[in-house]
């Protein structure tokens, strides 16, 4: 008997490091920078030379260097430090906004491909008005009524980001249903649930995936955004918009305040980019060969 048949991890192991030598070049360097954004906001307590909050008022507007590396704001605070914790409250929120909706979307939507009839009517009728409106526009009519904070943030973006994933899910269960393996689950007389969420929804969800990498850059945008405006994050929380927004009346004088968060979010969407290019040519090249 072989050395693997005694070490089963070891074949788990071979699997997945030929599973990474697979992806594409994107796809690689995505997840690199995105898995050292996600353990620097980990490691935040641990990376940060100093307490993101701390005010020194004897190091105001302090340019880059040691022992600030990203040189201090117009209160002291240490701006590197505040992007590490800025890290922790983008990424969260982000993963919330996206996958959050996007589970009862793609539900919503396979469901109202399959079954039809009404619910499906109804379904699209609340989706093209949700749709025929600018997206930020509403949410800053929603935050404008509940007011600004992250758990308003959160109801606004649940009430409307959901309708692209089930526009999507949709449209990929109107194609799966005419294919003989649904012909086949119905004759056998599955039940309508098994059809639809053990058999249909795992060949619908890979364009939702695809689209949600995408999907986490614009939320990642839009809460920055938002913070910027005021009705996001509010300070002193080290969130990367507003940030931004503290470090835009002192652009001539400390560019490094509202630049250096800045570029954290630039990496962090370039990260993101990369990981759905390579997703969409890894999901695609899968259909392909299953076809």
């Amino acid at each position: 008997m072989s050395e693997t048949a005694y070490h089963p991890q070891a074949s788990l192991s071979q699997r997945f490091f030929r599973e990474i030598a697979s992806w594409s070049p994107s796809l690689k360097i995505g997840s690199a920078l995105m898995a050292l954004i996600v353990l620097a906001a980990i490691f935040a307590p641990w990376i940060a030379p100093f307490d993101p909050y701390e005010q020194d008022f004897n190091a105001i507007l302090m340019p880059p260097g040691f022992p600030h590396l990203f040189g201090t704001d117009s209160l002291g605070r240490d701006i590197f430090s505040r992007v590490l914790y800025g890290a922790r409250i983008d990424l969260v929120i982000g993963v919330v906004t996206t996958y959050v909706p996007m589970t009862y979307g793609v539900v919503l939507g396979a469901y109202a491909g399959y079954v039809g009839g009404r619910f499906d009517a109804i379904l699209m009728r609340i989706i093209d008005v949700a749709m025929a409106f600018p997206f930020l526009v509403l949410i800053i009519v929603i935050l404008a009524i509940l007011g600004p904070g992250v758990q308003n943030i959160y109801i606004s973006i649940f009430i409307l980001a959901w309708t692209m994933y089930a526009r999507l899910a949709r449209a990929e269960m109107l194609v799966e249903r005419t294919k003989d393996y649904i012909t086949a689950a119905e004759v056998l007389g599955f039940p309508r649930s098994r059809i639809i969420f053990r058999h249909g929804l795992p060949n619908v969800i890979n364009s939702s995936i695809v689209f949600s990498a995408s999907d986490f850059v614009l939320n990642i945008l839009l809460v920055s955004g938002l913070s910027f405006l005021g009705l996001g994050i509010q300070p002193p929380l080290p969130e990367w918009g507003s940030m931004i927004a503290e470090g835009r009346d002192f652009m001539r004088q400390a560019w490094w305040i509202a630049t250096l968060p800045g570029l954290a979010i630039v990496v962090t969407g370039i990260a993101l980019a990369l990981i759905g290019d390579g997703l969409a040519q890894r999901l695609g090249e899968r259909h392909h060969t299953m076809v």
